[in-house]
C-alpha cells in the first residue's frame, strides 16, 4: 500500500507545479528550471563534441542575422551553433542553446522560412515543453534519478532523459514532442517571427517544402507535427493578426535583411 504521507507530498508537488505558460495554457512543470537548463547545457556540449561544427561563414552569418532578430524579441543570451549535417533539422534547448543543421539552410529559400523553424524551436523552450515532459517522467522515476541520468548521456536512461528535451535522435532515441506541443510552438513561433519583422506567410511555404523534401517519407522533424492540412489551416487562421504584428514591427524599424548567399 502506498504511504499516505507520500501521496500527500506528491499531491502537493503536483498542485504547486501547475502554472500557466506564455501561451496561456495550464501545464505541470515541477522540475527546477535551473536543473532543466543544466540538462540542456549538457546535451548541447555533448553535441558540440560529437558533431562537426560548420565553418561556412556565409551560413553562419545568415543564421546569426536571423537569430539576432528573433532574440531581440524574446530576450536573453542565446548560444547559436551551425552543425555540418545534411538532415533537415534545427533545435533549441533549455539553457538558451540553438542548433541549426546545414541541410535545413540548404533547403530554405529565404530568411523568413528559416526564421519560421527557429522561432518554432525557441517557442518549445519559452513554453517550457521540456520541463513539462521532464516533470511527467520525474513523477515516475524521481527527480534526482532523472537529473543524474541526464548527466550520463552514454547510458540508456541518460539518452532517454536528454531525448525529453528534444535531442533524443542524436543518441538513437527518438522522443519527439507531442502534437499539442508542436501546434502550440507553431502558433507561438508565428508571433515571434512576426514581431521580429519576418513574413509569417512564409511559414506555410516552409512546411510545404519540408514535406516535399521528404519524398513521401515524413521527416523526423515533422514526425509528430499536425497533419499538413491541419497545420496550414491553423497557421492561416492566425495569419491576419500576426501580419498586423509584422507591420507594427516594420514601422518600429525591425525589418531584417538576412541574405542566403
Amino acid at each position: 500500500m502506498i504511504n499516505r504521507a507520500l501521496l500527500v507530498i506528491l499531491s502537493t508537488m503536483v498542485l504547486s507545479a501547475c502554472q500557466t505558460n506564455m501561451a496561456g495554457r495550464s501545464q505541470l512543470a515541477f522540475m527546477p528550471e535551473s536543473q532543466v537548463s543544466q540538462m540542456g547545457l549538457t546535451a548541447f556540449e555533448e553535441m558540440k563534441q560529437k558533431k562537426r561544427i560548420s565553418t561556412n561563414q556565409k551560413y553562419i552569418q545568415f543564421v546569426k542575422c536571423i537569430t539576432d532578430a528573433l532574440i531581440g524579441v524574446v530576450g536573453g543570451n542565446w548560444e547559436v551553433v551551425v552543425f555540418e549535417d545534411k538532415q533537415l533539422n534545427a533545435f533549441a534547448l533549455p539553457g538558451r542553446k540553438i542548433g541549426i543543421y546545414t541541410g535545413l539552410i540548404d533547403l530554405v529559400d529565404n530568411q523568413h522560412q528559416l526564421a519560421a523553424v527557429i522561432a518554432h524551436e525557441i517557442s518549445h523552450v519559452l513554453l517550457r515543453h521540456g520541463n513539462e515532459r521532464m516533470s511527467q517522467k520525474a513523477a515516475v522515476l524521481g527527480t534526482v534519478a532523472l537529473i543524474q541520468a541526464a548527466a550520463r548521456p552514454e547510458t540508456l536512461l541518460g539518452q532517454k532523459a536528454l531525448g525529453l528535451l528534444g535531442v533524443g535522435a542524436e543518441y538513437g532515441i527518438i522522443m519527439p514532442f507531442s502534437r499539442s506541443h508542436e501546434s502550440e510552438a507553431d502558433l507561438y513561433g508565428l508571433e515571434i517571427m512576426a514581431k521580429a519583422g519576418f513574413d509569417p506567410r512564409q511559414s506555410v511555404n516552409l512546411w510545404q517544402k519540408m514535406s516535399q523534401a521528404a519524398g513521401g517519407k515524413v521527416p523526423e522533424f515533422l514526425s509528430t507535427h499536425p497533419s499538413h492540412s491541419t497545420r496550414i489551416e491553423d497557421l492561416q487562421e492566425k495569419m491576419s493578426s500576426v501580419l498586423q504584428l509584422q507591420r507594427q514591427a516594420i514601422a518600429q524599424g525591425r525589418a531584417p535583411h538576412c541574405k542566403k548567399q
